[in-house]
């Protein structure tokens, strides 16, 4: 059977990255691809751990030799999924999880169509602020500037929620990282074609709940908090 290719997308500061370290531990046979940017470290990052630090030339060699699944500009700084990444894992029967913004979540959608979809939210404007200053302090210095420049593009990247088809609210991380795991096994169930157990049950049920079209009622108060409007319930 073919590998999964999970996508992973949240504005900066939701707490995605501390999620996807937990689930590395909690779920087998799950890689994950280190993507590639031209940013440089910060404060306890690891070069080849959180990302691959590489040269603006370097990274314009791998984009003109077409090495790249997907690629984005995020705050003057690239960003890229090599295509290997997706190869060589399912090559080696697993799956993969992707880390990566919504730019590139839409170009890699476009190239693997049946690839599952989560998108984190922050649970509210002011947590997220927190959140961005806390991180900008441990690195060293809180600039406001940067503070609002990141929830201005929050805000632009919730409004793409619709085009995921999961929903999980980093409000409650031990909850998130649960229903994350969850929902790695169901697909994993639903695409291997077997009889579930009981306990297969739980999971699918409790994955089925993060679905998008199952978490308007609990996201609907942290849209309004970002001002994103919902067609759905917009006034007519």
């Amino acid at each position: 059977m073919a590998g999964i290719l999970f996508i992973i997308s949240a504005p900066s500061g939701s707490g995605k990255s501390t999620i996807v370290n937990q689930l590395r531990s909690l779920v087998e046979n799950l890689e994950f691809s280190v993507s590639w940017t031209t940013r440089g470290l910060r404060g306890s990052e690891q070069e080849s751990r959180e990302y691959h630090f590489i040269s603006r030339e370097e990274f314009q060699r791998m984009l003109d030799a077409d090495e790249f699944l997907e690629h984005a500009d995020v705050f003057g700084n690239w960003y890229g999924t090599a295509r290997r990444s997706l190869t060589e894992a399912f090559s080696k029967g697993k799956d993969l999880l992707l880390d990566i913004d919504v730019q590139g979540a839409a170009q890699v959608r476009s190239k693997v169509p049946d690839a599952v979809t989560i998108f984190l939210m922050p649970p509210s404007p002011e947590i997220l602020a927190t959140r961005l200053r806390n991180r900008s302090r441990a690195e060293g210095a809180v600039q406001e500037q940067v503070i609002s420049r990141r929830l201005s593009k929050a805000r632009q990247e919730i409004e793409n929620y619709r085009e995921y088809g999961y929903i999980l609210v980093n409000d409650i991380l031990d909850r998130a990282v649960e229903e994350m795991a969850a929902i790695v096994a169901s697909e994993r169930i639903a695409r291997s074609g077997g009889p579930a157990s009981q306990e297969d049950e739980e999971l699918l049920k409790m994955a089925e709940q993060c679905r998008q079209r199952n978490s308007e009622d609990r996201i609907q108060p942290i849209l309004q908090a970002f001002g994103v409007i919902n067609p759905e319930t917009a006034p007519r």
